[in-house]
């Protein structure tokens, strides 16, 4: 279990509610357990204090830095706060994303501007002041989270444009700067059951439904993001790059959004 031994991995959006597993954190815990030493990022400073905590407490090593990576300035702090305290950074997974309803319509001016910076701008920051800091080390892996809803919306147009920008600028940027030897790929969850999902009104009828809108009938967790990046973050990747990966149970392979 030693895929990302002498890595650097930075997971933004690493928190979560209480002791709970969402994606961020599945995947800050499995980049440890895989050997990587993790910079948990979250605006919530306790939510990334458990987070720290759980991948000590497995025996692993990782720091927190708090901030909101919409902004410039604390984009590039994150970036200098694992440089100075690692000395490099190797990964970076973005996980940092906001739910928007609405259509264009009866969207406001202020949600579609805050789903975008949220959802897509903390990508293209964090890009921004990461690349040249593994383009010096010789390359890395950057992943991104897109969504299902970017190919098959569901009422949420502000989301579901926000998710599918996603993907456009995860292949701008695979291209950009694969000569700097630096792969780019997303990963796009469909139905997980997570913390996330767990504060709609999500009954157990509603979890039923939606463990059989996947040809599979199994429920996805966050878990299954998890082991996507680590799979797209480590070297058995090193021949992918801006490639889209649906972990959702095959769902897009129906005919009908059943979720």
């Amino acid at each position: 279990m030693n895929r990302l031994a002498g890595k650097v991995c930075v997971v933004t959006g690493a928190g979560a509610p209480g002791d709970e597993i969402g994606n961020g954190r599945a995947v800050a815990l499995l980049f440890a357990r895989e050997g990587g030493t993790v910079v948990v990022n979250d605006l919530d400073p306790d939510a990334a204090e458990v987070t720290r905590a759980m991948i000590a407490d497995e025996g692993g090593t990782a720091t927190t830095f708090v901030g909101d990576l919409s902004r410039a300035v604390v984009a590039e702090a994150l970036i200098a706060h694992t440089l100075d305290t690692h000395g490099r950074i190797d990964v970076l997974h973005n996980n940092i994303g906001i739910s928007g309803r609405g259509t264009v319509v009866d969207v406001t001016e202020e949600l579609w501007d805050r789903v975008m910076r949220v959802n897509v701008t903390t990508i293209m920051l964090t890009g921004k002041y990461a690349i040249p800091a593994m383009s010096r080390a010789g390359g890395g892996a950057i992943t991104t989270t897109s969504s299902l809803a970017a190919l098959r919306p569901t009422g949420r147009a502000p989301y579901s444009a926000s998710k599918g920008a996603v993907i456009s600028l995860t292949k701008s940027m695979a291209l950009d700067h694969a000569a700097d030897g630096i792969r780019v790929n997303c990963i796009l969850p469909g139905p997980l059951f997570t913390p996330h999902a767990g504060s709609r009104e999500m009954t157990d009828a509603v979890r039923e439904r939606r463990r059989h809108s996947s040809p599979l009938h199994r429920e996805g967790t966050a878990w299954d993001v998890g082991y996507a990046a680590v799979f797209l973050a480590s070297e058995e990747a090193r021949y992918l790059t801006g490639v889209v990966l649906p972990v959702d149970g095959g769902v897009s392979l129906t005919t009908t959004e059943r979720h």
